[in-house]
């Protein structure tokens, strides 16, 4: 049985029973998982399992609800059951980092609890992105009554800062406070904001204290790693787990020479999709990768990757040596 543990918001962090081993945490390699959709714009559970299962044997972690998954155009209910659906297949719960943070507070909170009782090895939690220019106090508030409400020991967030999206950025001053309130339950970060400077700022005052600081791309690997970096949360690892994966572990080793060929390579990727509208890209590959055009859907409002715009993508993967037989 697990035990809840108590917050005094007056104070800091109380008690804490049987909290995640900082040993247990998710590092490494991790995908934002595309969410690929049937004609009726249903998520197509076989290709959705098949595709996490091919994550997992090529390294990757399950970043779930994600950006690339296109999770604001799923429903809570949504979510809730395509989690369940993975867990009964056996995808282990530990290698899931569920997206749980919307806009209004209940949702995330239903989402975070669901996903710790699950047994997630961490939450990636967006904050409420509708109201611009809120400030610092209001966030605190928000990060705050998810996790007493929530409530559980077992609880790991990493606070999702992607200010170019939500127009909500999540400040190094926010990230302290949450630290001093709540050491336990915040686990990290994924910095998807693009600065390296920012990244390195939040790695640098706080890697020491246990908090994981995740990039958004696999181009910051080299950079963040021997820093501290906990690893990497990329849209690309949909596409190229295989390689990201490599330069992750030929970092860990110590191996440069190795390290600096795989980081060239996955560099190359990385451009290719960047150059286009990344989840339509991604999707288009897929697609074509496995015969199954119904991987090319995205709901709206995104609209999916014309046939020349794909063709042109293809070829310029084909320049970089980048074979759709990696894919299957």
């Amino acid at each position: 049985m697990t035990a809840i543990v108590r917050y005094n918001r007056k104070e800091t962090f109380v008690t804490s029973v049987a909290s995640q081993s900082r040993q247990d945490r998710l590092r490494g390699v991790l995908a934002p998982v595309l969410t690929p959709f049937t004609a009726n714009l249903d998520p197509d559970w076989p290709a959705y399992l098949r595709h996490c299962r091919w994550l997992l044997e090529n390294g990757a972690g399950l970043a779930i609800f994600g950006t690339n998954s296109e999770a604001a155009s799923l429903s809570v209910d949504e979510r809730v059951e395509l989690t369940d659906r993975l867990l009964d297949a056996g995808i282990p719960a530990s290698r899931l980092m569920p997206g749980t943070g919307s806009c209004a507070l209940t949702d995330t909170v239903r989402l975070t609890r669901h996903a710790v009782e699950k047994g997630a090895g961490g939450v990636l939690v967006l904050p409420p992105f509708y109201f611009k220019g809120v400030s610092e106090d209001g966030l605190f508030a928000y990060y705050a009554e998810v996790i007493e409400r929530v409530g559980d020991s077992r609880l790991a967030v990493y606070l999702y800062h992607i200010p170019q999206l939500t127009q909500v950025p999540i400040s190094l001053s926010l990230i302290e406070r949450l630290l001093k309130r709540y050491p336990q339950a915040i686990a990290g970060a994924k910095d998807s904001s693009g600065d390296w400077g920012n990244s390195r700022a939040m790695i640098d005052q706080f890697s020491s204290s246990g908090f994981d600081v995740f990039p958004a791309s696999e181009s910051l690997l080299s950079k963040a790693l021997p820093l501290g970096g906990a690893g990497c949360i990329s849209a690309t690892v949909n596409v190229n787990p295989h390689g990201i994966q490599a330069l992750y572990a030929a970092l860990t080793a110590g191996d440069e020479r190795q390290a600096s060929v795989f980081q060239a390579d996955a560099d190359k990727v990385r451009q290719i999709y960047q150059s286009s509208a990344m989840i339509p890209a991604m999707k288009y590959t897929l697609a074509e990768a496995h015969g199954h055009s119904s991987w090319a859907i995205v709901r709206p409002p995104l609209v999916p990757m014309q046939r020349e715009d794909g063709a042109a993508l293809l070829a310029r993967l084909d320049l970089a040596s980048f074979s759709l037989n990696r894919l299957q």
